[in-house]
């Protein structure tokens, strides 16, 4: 193993912002994207990568949101060199090089950072900067060189003069640098800039003026780099993502009919020859079996559909659902914890929740499982094999119907049915003749 090999990776997530132009509560690096948070994309692309430790720099308070990584809190928002420098005591003596991420940065790929990774030590950088040039610079810093194209420094287009605003290629706010250069280099930080804050970006300045070798890696796709600050840009991050898992999922061999309009979580497993139509809403941890069908307009999350399984048109699949091979959950059906077995069907119009179905079933339309009862307890309804409930029946669980069981129309059923028997409980028909209404003859 050469020396470049062996050299360990470290990483620093800035999630410290509270991203005051969402207009909202919820700090910026925790709002959803498709089943993640917003910087929960940044932290599983550094952890691909193999950044250990990875350490997150949160705000007082948002650091209790994280989990499983190591959390160093900036107490008072002094900018992204302050950040970083939080995170020494957790990474200094632990990582040869540093990886310095963004938090709102949610397209950015393993690949990319692989990518940044290399040519900072294949080029025995200090420090290494990540480029791109996006189609409007607007207010990311300029990364300024000198006639060999070398390095100079990065200015931030707040202190930038209009000269300096004429660079197009801009300063994606992400590094690498040598871990013994990084942290003294942060300590020679001083607030010399229209915010009055301590500037990761003037370590690169320093950097050079020793006489250190900085390093610029140009990124192909600008959109990978591109940070989120608004609601609009989250909507465009949304988007992008979208079109990236569901060309991940067609080209492992799923087929996404009109991938436009399907939306599908990153953590969403589909298995090949699965047919996804338009309109349908994939979340959570959900897993879609190998020949199965979903949608149009269908909701599935965290649900388990399995071989061969049907889930038809304005179908709700709510957590803890699970259609066995063949299984069918048709047009206007919810069903949540729920277990339907192999081949049982519930073709449409029906609530069952907290029930399980034994294979080969036919729940007939208009079935509800009344599954609370006042004390707002839960009970499962359990429907045995190859039983055939009538259209308009209510099962009160806790209740129990066994096997090859038949119910009748319209019927509330409260008891036990045993197997083989017809449960018929509803009101007997009167009719009384000549108490309707007049005739027109």
């Amino acid at each position: 193993m050469t020396e470049t090999e062996s050299r360990t990776l470290g990483a620093v997530v800035m999630a410290g912002g509270l991203g005051t132009r969402m207009r909202s509560e919820l700090p910026k690096h925790l709002h959803p994207l498709l089943g993640r948070r917003l910087v929960d994309w940044v932290l599983r692309a550094a952890g691909e990568v193999g950044a250990d430790p990875l350490v997150v720099v949160a705000s007082p308070g948002s650091a209790a949101a994280f989990d499983g990584v190591q959390v160093a809190v900036q107490e008072e928002p002094l900018g992204t060199g302050d950040a970083v420098r939080r995170a020494r005591q957790a990474l200094e003596g632990r990582a040869d090089d540093v990886l310095v991420l963004s938090g709102d940065t949610p397209l950015l790929t393993p690949g990319l950072l692989r990518e940044l990774v290399a040519t900072h030590r294949c080029e025995g950088a200090w420090a290494t900067v990540l480029s791109f040039e996006p189609d409007d610079p607007g207010q990311y810093g300029r990364v300024l060189r000198d006639e060999r194209g070398e390095l100079l420094r990065i200015v931030e287009a707040r202190d930038a003069t209009a000269e300096e605003l004429a660079v197009r290629e801009v300063n994606a706010s992400i590094y690498v640098f040598r871990s013994e250069r990084l942290w003294p280099t942060l300590e020679r930080l001083t607030p010399h800039n229209a915010q009055g804050e301590l500037y990761l970006t003037d370590t690169v300045g320093l950097l050079v003026e020793e006489g250190g070798r900085v390093a610029v890696h140009r990124g192909g796709d600008p959109v990978e780099t591109e940070g989120v600050n608004t609601r609009v840009e989250l909507a465009a991050a949304a988007a992008a993502l979208r079109d990236r898992i569901n060309e991940g999922h067609m080209l492992a061999g799923v087929t996404i009919v009109d991938p436009s309009s399907t939306w599908i979580d990153g953590d969403v497993a589909i298995e090949p020859d699965a047919v996804i139509h338009p309109f349908s809403v994939l979340r959570g941890r959900t897993r879609v079996a190998r020949g199965a069908e979903i949608g149009p307009h269908a909701v599935v999350v965290d649900a388990v559909v399995g071989e061969r399984a049907l889930v038809g048109p304005f179908c709700y699949l709510r957590p803890g659902t699970v259609l066995e091979a063949g299984a069918k959950a048709g047009t206007f059906v919810e069903l949540k914890n729920t277990r339907v077995g192999a081949g049982a069907k519930v073709p449409h119009l029906s609530y069952l929740g907290d029930a399980d179905v034994g294979a080969g079933s036919n729940i007939a339309a208009g079935n509800i499982t009344a599954n609370q009862d006042h004390t707002r307890e839960k009970h499962r309804t359990v429907i045995g094999s190859n039983v055939r409930t009538g259209v308009d029946n209510t099962f009160v669980a806790p209740v129990t119907i066994g096997d090859h069981a038949w119910i009748a129309a319209g019927s509330v059923i409260t008891e036990d049915v045993p197997a083989g028997a017809l449960a018929i409980a509803r009101a007997r028909q009167v009719t009384k003749e000549g108490r309707g209404g007049e005739r027109d003859d």
